[in-house]
């Protein structure tokens, strides 16, 4: 059984970051911006950055270590409800017209920072490596660089009514491409870093990874087709979408990878059962609503900017966070020119795929529980993601403001049973 004062703290703290989240979101919302850059927000004060400044015993009370493994139980479920939506409300017939636009968008999204990460880590000085050598450590960086976070990149979507646009459901796609890619390079950094990488270590990612989307196809779409078609109430629905998700989420961690891919891969089968995701409405309000807030302020809380004070972190700190832009920026515009969009299109390519939040912080604690950075680098690494989510929103405001919604937008906005404006923020 849970003891009684760790149920009492992890009560109050689930409170008080929603509370506070649900607050700066609001205020978010009111300055042009997405509120997830509020939730973000409202972890970062109550975390060390600035309640463990101003009252430490206050923080170490209310995000002690037992209490807090439960509220990261409770955002993991809230990012996966959220990845599951968000492949549901894909539109897969535009992906299988532009896929190779994605394709393309993508692939330099991925070469260029992660290019950029590796030619960092090499010249970086040897008291910012880990233990695993200078090549692990570089590949490892640049592996931090090329991915992007679907969850942040889904939510800013939603939050900002840009999930229907097809500028929306393309970076969606490669994103999702480049964090695929980026767990497999994941594993194989991780096998460096341990007993060495071998040829059977990567077949054997790649090998999960395709079986996984073989076995979706074949088995999954059909089964789920039967399934989410048994009902037509929602709540029934919403709760067979939930166990799809998490089922999916379980056997693709199973196997290796990452449960955020099971989850977006759940949602897809969704979406090919049900092109009409008005159904999943009740699901959408407690997600986010109430999960994904939660599991944003928990994100924040893992960020400690005292570490910024010394002057050679923060320099090295600026030199990695420009990279970070820069690489993915200019891969997004070759990606879009080289498929012949326009250059607000590859803005909003670059400002949405740009944001790396939560998988780059993932990716960061993996190195530095393997050893392969310090503790100074992990700090860079997570307020790169941190900085990079809140640059997102007004950049996408910027830029999708002077691109035309079209018919077949207008028309996928309505099947999503939503009109202009009704959704928490709309950028037209």
């Amino acid at each position: 059984m849970i003891p009684p004062h760790t149920l009492l703290v992890f009560f109050v703290q689930a409170a008080a970051l929603l509370l506070l989240a649900l607050l700066l979101g609001r205020l978010a919302v009111r300055l042009g911006l997405a509120a997830v850059v509020g939730e973000l927000c409202a972890g970062v004060i109550l975390g060390p950055s600035v309640l463990g400044q101003v009252a430490p015993g206050a923080e170490q009370w209310l995000f002690p270590s037992p209490s807090s493994h439960m509220l990261d139980a409770v955002g993991q479920l809230g990012v996966l409800l959220l990845i599951g939506l968000t492949g549901a409300h894909l539109d897969l017939r535009l992906i299988r017209r532009q896929g190779a636009t994605a394709v393309r968008v993508s692939a330099f999204g991925l070469v260029v920072p992660m290019a950029l990460g590796i030619g960092a880590g090499l010249l970086l000085p040897a008291e910012f490596r880990g233990t695993g050598g200078s090549a692990v450590f570089a590949l490892f960086l640049g592996v931090t660089m090329c991915v992007s976070s679907i969850p942040v990149i889904a939510k800013t979507l939603m939050d900002m009514n840009l999930l229907h646009r097809n500028v929306g459901q393309l970076t969606l796609t490669a994103g999702m491409i480049d964090d695929a890619f980026g767990w497999v390079l994941l594993s194989v950094v991780t096998a460096m870093a341990t007993a060495g990488a071998g040829a059977g270590t990567v077949v054997l990612s790649i090998a999960s990874l395709l079986g996984v989307i073989v076995f979706s196809v074949v088995i999954g779409r059909p089964a789920v087709r039967v399934a989410l078609r048994t009902t037509e109430d929602q709540g029934v629905i919403a709760g067979q979408v939930v166990v799809l998700v998490l089922a999916a989420a379980a056997g693709t961690h199973a196997l290796g990878l990452e449960p955020i891919f099971g989850a977006f891969v759940a949602g897809l089968l969704v979406s090919t059962a049900m092109p009409n995701p008005v159904r999943l409405a009740p699901l959408r309000t407690v997600t986010l609503g109430v999960l994904a807030p939660l599991y944003f302020a928990t994100m924040g809380l893992r960020v400690d900017l005292t570490a910024l004070a010394r002057p050679e972190v923060l320099a090295v700190g600026l030199l990695v966070l420009a990279l970070a832009i820069i690489g993915k920026f200019l891969g997004a515009f070759l990606g879009a020119w080289t498929s012949r969009l326009s250059r607000w299109e590859a803005l909003a390519l670059g400002a949405g795929m740009n944001a790396r939040g939560v998988i780059q912080m993932i990716v960061a604690t993996v190195g530095l529980r393997l050893g392969v950075i310090t503790d100074e680098i992990f700090t860079i690494i997570i307020v790169v993601a941190v900085i990079t989510s809140l640059l997102a929103p007004p950049l996408l405001r910027l830029a999708m403001t002077r691109i035309e919604a079209t018919a077949e937008e207008e028309a996928r906005l309505l099947a999503y049973g939503l009109r202009p404006g009704e959704a928490r923020e709309d950028v037209r």
